[in-house]
C-alpha cells in the first residue's frame, strides 16, 4: 500500500518513521507554548507566597479581604490616536477580582470592557487568571482568553497607581448582543501594551455580574 500512496502525494517519512511535516511543525508548537501567557500557569505553585501577597496588596490597594476588586481605565483622546494610527482600542476598562476560599486558596479573574475607534458599541471579555514571576522577577497576573488560545498579562506600575496590560489575543463580545460571535482583539503594533489608571471601583460596576443591582 505504501507504493500505491506514493503516487498520491504521500507524506515524506524520515528514517525513524515520522512524517516530515509534523517534525517541521514541532519547533513552532514549542515556541508558542513558551511565549503564551497561558504556559506560565504551571509556575503558580512555585511562586513565593510573600511575593504573591505583596503583589495582591498592590493590585487591590491594601490587605486582601474575602472578595477584593480593583478597577482601572483609560480613554484615549484624539491626539493620542492620531499618533498611534494602528491602535484599534479607543478606551479600556479593567476589573480585577479575587476570591479567597478557605479550602482552595485564592482564585483570580479579570473582566475587560473596550470600545473601538472604528466600530460602535461596547465590548466585553474576561476569564480566569493565575500568578507568575516573569524574567525580571516581577509578579504578574497571567489570564486566559475566554475561548481559544491567547490571553493577557497584567502587571503594576512602580507606584501601584496603574495596571500595565500586556495583550496577546482575546475575544470580546458585543454587550448588547452577547450571543453573537466574539470579535478578536489582538495585540498589534499599537495594541500590545496598555497603561490603565486606577479609578473608583464603582466605575467598573458595568463589568460586574448583576451590575444593574450593583
Amino acid at each position: 500500500r505504501r507504493g500505491d500512496l506514493s503516487g498520491r502525494g504521500a507524506p515524506q517519512i524520515n528514517s525513524e518513521g515520522f512524517p516530515m511535516k509534523i517534525l517541521a511543525a514541532l519547533p513552532l508548537v514549542a515556541a508558542l507554548a513558551v511565549s503564551s501567557p497561558l504556559a506560565a500557569h504551571a509556575e503558580d505553585e512555585g511562586l513565593n507566597p510573600a511575593k504573591a501577597e505583596a503583589f495582591n496588596a498592590r493590585v487591590f490597594g491594601g490587605p486582601v479581604g474575602a472578595k477584593p476588586t480593583a478597577c482601572f481605565a483609560r480613554h484615549y483622546d484624539a491626539t493620542h490616536l492620531a499618533q498611534h494610527r494602528r491602535q484599534k482600542v479607543s478606551s479600556m476598562k479593567l476589573l480585577l477580582t479575587a476570591e479567597n476560599k478557605p479550602e482552595e486558596g485564592m482564585s483570580y479573574a479579570y473582566k475587560v470592557g473596550v470600545q473601538f475607534r472604528n466600530r460602535p458599541g461596547n465590548f466585553d471579555g474576561g476569564s480566569g487568571c493565575g500568578q507568575i514571576e516573569n524574567g525580571n522577577k516581577e509578579v504578574r497576573f497571567t489570564c486566559d482568553a475566554d475561548c481559544g488560545g491567547g490571553g493577557l498579562e497584567v502587571g503594576m506600575s512602580k507606584d501601584s497607581k496603574s495596571a500595565i496590560v500586556h495583550l496577546e489575543v482575546i475575544g470580546v463580545y458585543d454587550r448588547k448582543h452577547p450571543k453573537r460571535e466574539p470579535i478578536t482583539l489582538e495585540g498589534g503594533v499599537d495594541d500590545k501594551l496598555f497603561r490603565l489608571d486606577r479609578i473608583d471601583n464603582a466605575e467598573c460596576a458595568e463589568l460586574m455580574p448583576g451590575h444593574k443591582e450593583v
